[in-house]
């Protein structure tokens, strides 16, 4: 019989790493080539991992809700004849290689190391309590050694500890005596949880949320995987960048006059629908050349000006969530091009079918807020972004009208571009100016454009 290690693959340019969300196999299970054994996540994106032999499952390396490396063998199946494949030694530094530089370094170094060894160790088969893999997860990010989570009063049932047992013990943690129970758990840290401990700057916890009262009468409802994502990366956003906005007013009416006259013999010619979205998307690409400082990111106290332009595109998810996928080298393509990179893009994110690497790169982003009806709105940086281009809703509005003989009252159409970005990197005259760029672009339509 011979072993075959089944490994991450490499799932788009930008992609290092995936949590794993279930195990669609358990260990005997008989799997055939391409069959999916595990479902992984990449920030928004879930997909399948298949076997690339027939054999049997024998080894599960990791749990659900661990996060794995690109490369990493995530299980061992095991096939028919003979030899095996062994994965490639790598060198794993010591603890005392680690420790090894300025004196300083080192002490800092070393304590970590002892306190690696001492808490790290979350091998929970060591403590003769049962506990869910929710409680473990939350065990381990709260830095909560077996030990210590032996000494919670549980309230569930055989006096398990349960999600809400552990949340009110953290929450009153600094205000209590640790009191670590009498056993003794002698374990050697693992190399790689002494090397992260040794090697991590401690990090300030966040302010912890402001307790909610319940009563009998509401429900409680869990986050989503992706509702969870999508919390954490708007928090950290807004504490990351000092947001400011600009509002502009665009007439729009040479567009709305034009698509409605070229949207029926474009869709017959192309096959793909003419929204005003690959319109819009054109004008910031165009905005993005003219101003190439708003196509940066922000790593320190370091500007990083993109040589690509990458469109991320806001979409909406059949269960009301949003994700982001981009549109690379946007400033290269042509309307059809645009418009079928758009449709493609929005209608694989509302079938769940979008790859990781569709998600990746992103180096600006436009967000259609006038879709759910809002004139204007004030969206949050998509990091490490330093602006986001929020378009309002298309108005039919009176408006007044400069001509040669004067002016008078008629209809226009009309919208609102919200402009938020970084005030850090962009302050409000690079800020408005790009803006106003993408407006006069959208106004200075040529009502005659052939496609």
């Amino acid at each position: 019989m011979a072993k075959f290690e089944l490994k991450l693959p490499q799932m788009g340019e930008s992609v290092a790493e995936a949590t794993i969300i279930s195990w669609l196999k358990e260990v005997g299970d008989t799997i055939e080539a391409d069959e999916a054994v595990l479902e992984i996540a990449t920030d928004k994106v879930d997909s399948e991992l298949p076997s690339e032999v027939d054999g049997v499952l024998v080894e599960i390396l990791f749990n659900v809700d661990d996060v794995v490396k690109v490369g990493e063998t995530v299980a061992i199946i095991e096939t028919e004849g003979e030899g095996s494949q062994e994965a490639a030694n790598t060198e794993t530094p010591t603890p005392e290689t680690i420790v090894a530089g300025t004196p300083a370094e080192a002490e800092i170094a070393a304590q970590a190391v002892v306190k690696a060894k001492e808490t790290v160790s979350n091998d929970f088969s060591t403590s003769e309590k049962f506990y869910s893999p929710l409680v473990k997860n939350i065990a381990k990010e709260e830095g909560i050694s077996v030990a210590e989570l032996d000494t919670i009063k549980g309230t569930g049932k055989d006096e398990r500890v349960t999600k809400n047992d552990i949340l009110n013990y953290i929450k009153n943690r600094d205000n209590q005596p640790q009191q670590v129970a009498q056993k003794s758990y002698v374990h050697e840290a693992p190399k790689a949880a002494v090397i992260e401990a040794a090697t991590k700057v401690a990090t300030p916890k966040s302010t912890p949320a402001t307790p909610v009262a319940v009563n009998g009468n509401d429900e409680i409802i869990e986050m989503t995987r992706m509702g969870k994502l999508i919390a954490h990366h708007m928090v950290a956003s807004v504490q990351t960048s000092a947001h400011v906005q600009s509002f502009v007013e665009v007439d729009v009416t040479k567009i709305w006059n034009w698509r409605k006259k070229m949207k029926t013999a474009f869709e017959k010619r192309e096959g793909e629908k003419l929204t005003f979205t690959p319109i819009f998307m054109e004008a910031v690409a165009k905005a993005l050349k003219d101003f190439p400082m708003m196509n940066i990111a922000v790593d320190g106290d370091n500007i990083i000006k993109k040589k690509n332009i990458n469109l991320g595109m806001a979409a909406a998810l059949p269960d009301g969530n949003l994700i982001v996928p981009v549109i690379k080298n946007a400033d290269q393509l042509n309307l059809v091009g645009m418009a079928k990179s758009v449709n493609d893009l929005a209608s694989r994110a509302r079938a769940n079918k979008l790859k990781p690497d569709d998600i990746q790169g992103g180096t600006y982003t436009v967000t259609n807020v006038g879709t759910f009806g809002s004139i204007m709105g004030t969206p949050i940086i998509n990091q490490p972004q330093v602006g986001i281009l929020a378009l309002g809703a298309i108005r039919k509005v009176p408006a007044v009208i400069e001509t040669p003989e004067g002016d008078f009252i008629g209809i226009r159409y009309k919208m609102f571009l919200s402009h938020s970005y970084d005030h850090r990197v962009v302050n409000g005259a690079l800020g408005g100016q790009f803006v106003k760029q993408v407006a006069d672009y959208l106004e200075a339509w040529d009502s005659d454009r052939d496609i």
